[in-house]
């Protein structure tokens, strides 16, 4: 056990891969890479990679070929989508498991068959992710749910609206935690209001589902989620695979955004016969391999326990946020209670220029930007929507933030290395100014006298023909 780190998180770490991986800093010595981006992507599993490593020997095309290796294979993939929705809590009688790359694809598709009309709208929130934004304005009107000065949902506000809509109101779209704040949704809560008024609801599930215990509940349960979207690269397993699961009689109706290889039963020169679900939303050739890893994954993180290693990630969290509190010059934002993802300023310091430093000196990996959540970010920054916000763009030092944002395998050892440099640099701002410039190549703030050789050491040998 390292630390406090019960056994279930302990476990999980030891089954990191490359979790032993180092890295050379500035000062030319090799440290444990710390990995502090978890919101964006995950590493994966190492008992999950040798089931795949042995699945392999039997990959085939599925549902194609009356091979042996055809057979196994499409068997194991359509179990894989009942393993995958009994993670989620779906009903495998009324709903279907949509395999797609990620949830932005997964909440395009689902912008597509809901089949708007003109004058019907949708409401999102104004803390959502652009996946859970841009796919609703390209098809119809989108209302908006506020935030308030912490960024937490002003959530009496959703029944206002669907009162002041009803009936034209098809979807209530909202994000189960925020990639920004973390900041959690009562969306079984939001989903009994949403019901109320005969509205479906859909909940990015991106940065809920690799944190907390989730159950979509029966749909004879006023709480019950009828759509969710989720990545298997935010949750162990990036193979390229995401997730839409809902309710089979939606899908059933008209016609599938993609139509071709694998979604017909029968083709006539003046009808077409489609395939069952959910074959027939799951145009060309399977990602057979990224789908088996995601429902092993999601396998293993159940027998693991989702409740202890979510209260692991909760007590990691409030160690995190009460020792960077500590600090003067900190600015941290949103609100105590999230999963773990914390977006902080350094007074005086670029974000991009803080993110270089803790990769360069300290071997962290995090993030720097606005993480795909403008309107969200701009207004916990207080800032107005402007013609200087646009032209910042162009620029390194457009407003934005640093972000860690941990997992269950993350330690308060590394919390505390991440803390001390926070504090270096808070002390040596302008040493560390003078000793970084922007880098066009790399298109990140990169230090001045850097020796290159190890970047271009690993690039050569990933990159060689």
């Amino acid at each position: 056990m390292i630390g406090k780190m019960p056994k279930e998180a302990a476990q999980l770490r030891k089954n990191i891969k490359g979790i032993d991986q180092k890295v050379l800093t500035s000062s030319r010595q090799k440290h444990k890479y710390i990995y502090l981006d978890n919101a964006a992507s995950t590493p994966m599993l190492n008992s999950v990679w040798s089931e795949l490593e042995e699945f392999m020997s039997w990959y085939s095309g599925v549902h194609r070929g009356t091979g042996y290796k055809s057979i196994i294979s499409s068997k194991v993939y359509d179990e894989c989508h009942a393993m995958i929705a009994h993670f989620a809590g779906a009903d495998s009688l009324l709903d279907t498991v949509v395999m797609v790359k990620n949830t932005t694809e997964a909440i395009n598709k689902l912008s597509y068959r809901l089949g708007f009309k003109p004058g019907d709208i949708v409401i999102s929130t104004n803390m959502e992710h652009h996946s859970n934004d841009l796919p609703w304005r390209a098809k119809t009107a989108v209302k908006y749910i506020s935030v308030d000065e912490k960024g937490n949902l002003c959530s009496h506000e959703l029944r206002q609206i669907l009162k002041q809509y009803y009936p034209r109101v098809k979807l209530v779209a909202v994000c189960g935690a925020s990639n920004v704040t973390g900041h959690v949704n009562d969306v079984h809560e939001l989903a009994k209001i949403a019901h109320e008024y005969h509205c479906p609801i859909l909940v990015d599930g991106a940065q809920l589902i690799p944190h907390l215990p989730f159950s979509m509940l029966s749909h004879q349960n006023p709480g019950h989620i009828d759509f969710l979207a989720f990545s298997g690269h935010k949750v162990f397993s990036p193979l390229g695979t995401g997730v839409l699961i809902g309710p089979k009689s939606l899908f059933y109706k008209g016609e599938p955004e993609y139509a071709g290889g694998g979604t017909v039963n029968m083709v006539f020169d003046h009808k077409i016969y489609w395939a069952d679900l959910p074959d027939k939303e799951e145009a060309g050739s399977a990602n057979v391999t990224g789908t088996f890893a995601l429902a092993k994954t999601l396998t293993y993180l159940q027998k693991l326990d989702m409740r202890k290693l979510a209260q692991y990630e909760e007590n990691l969290t409030a160690y995190a946020l009460k020792n960077i509190t500590q600090l003067d010059g900190i600015t941290l934002y949103g609100d105590k209670k999230r999963v773990g993802v914390i977006s902080f300023n350094i007074e005086g310091m670029p974000h991009a220029l803080v993110g270089a430093i803790l990769c360069f000196e300290a071997g962290i990996g995090v993030r720097t930007g606005c993480f795909c959540a403008q309107k969200y970010v701009r207004h916990l920054l207080n800032l107005e929507e402007n013609a200087a916000i646009v032209d910042s763009l162009a620029k390194p030092d457009y407003p934005g933030m640093v972000r860690i944002s941990l997992a269950a395998y993350n330690t308060r050892e590394e919390i505390d290395h991440l803390v001390e440099w926070i504090n270096r640099i808070r002390g040596h701002a302008d040493e560390y100014k003078k000793n970084y410039h922007y880098s066009s190549q790399y298109g990140c703030y990169y230090p001045s006298k850097r020796d290159d050789r190890d970047i271009n050491q690993l690039l050569n040998k990933f990159l060689a023909v």
